[in-house]
């Protein structure tokens, strides 16, 4: 049986019909592949720029960390070398005010004859004359340098010569206040500033 152009134009309807749904169905799976797809490399770029920015700023974390503690040992460094420079300026100043007392007794005769007395004593001249002439058979003659003075800039006190001029000892006032400075720093800083816990011997 033969078929009108009604079924056929049916038919194509049908067909037509059909082929649109199925591909409105692929079109629909494809959009929600594609979604399904974008939504997953969404996620995977997301998470690697996250890794990303969390390392970023973790090493900015740990710069800024050091550069705080390079910061903080720069100026404990700086606050221990001022601490440093006032206590030398103490104990300059302390020295200083000793040189001006020895300075002031020299003003007075009676007080500096006294003292020369017991600087020449202990350069034992007298004393040493009959050592050194048992010592090395030799005549030993003592004069007191009329011609030739300490330096201006010294407060007093005496310096003894060989015969050439080649030996010196030196017994005056500075020289036996550096002395003493000396044997008795560690005394001083103990006394102006008080024991130093990282000082593990002691002279």
């Amino acid at each position: 049986m033969a078929l009108t152009d009604a079924d056929v134009q049916k038919q194509i309807k049908h067909m037509m019909a059909f082929i649109e749904q199925e591909a409105k169905e692929r079109v629909e799976e494809i959009d929600a592949k594609a979604e399904e797809e974008f939504n997953i490399e969404k996620g995977r770029l997301m998470q690697t720029q996250r890794v990303k920015i969390m390392e970023y700023y973790g090493k900015k974390e740990k710069q800024i960390e050091q550069h705080k503690k390079i910061q903080m040992s720069h100026l404990k460094n700086q606050a221990r070398l001022k601490v440093l420079k006032a206590r030398d300026d103490m104990v300059t100043d302390l020295l200083n005010e000793a040189r001006q007392r020895i300075a002031d007794m020299v003003k007075d005769p009676e007080r500096y004859s006294k003292l020369l007395d017991g600087l020449v004593l202990q350069a034992a001249v007298d004393k040493n004359i009959l050592i050194y002439k048992e010592a090395v058979k030799r005549n030993i003659i003592v004069r007191i340098d009329q011609d030739h003075f300490l330096p201006s800039n010294i407060c007093g006190g005496i310096e003894v010569y060989n015969e050439n001029g080649k030996i010196k000892v030196s017994n005056t006032l500075e020289s036996r206040l550096e002395l003493v400075a000396q044997q008795m720093m560690p005394e001083i800083r103990e006394t102006l500033f008080g024991a130093n816990p990282n000082r593990k011997f002691l002279d």
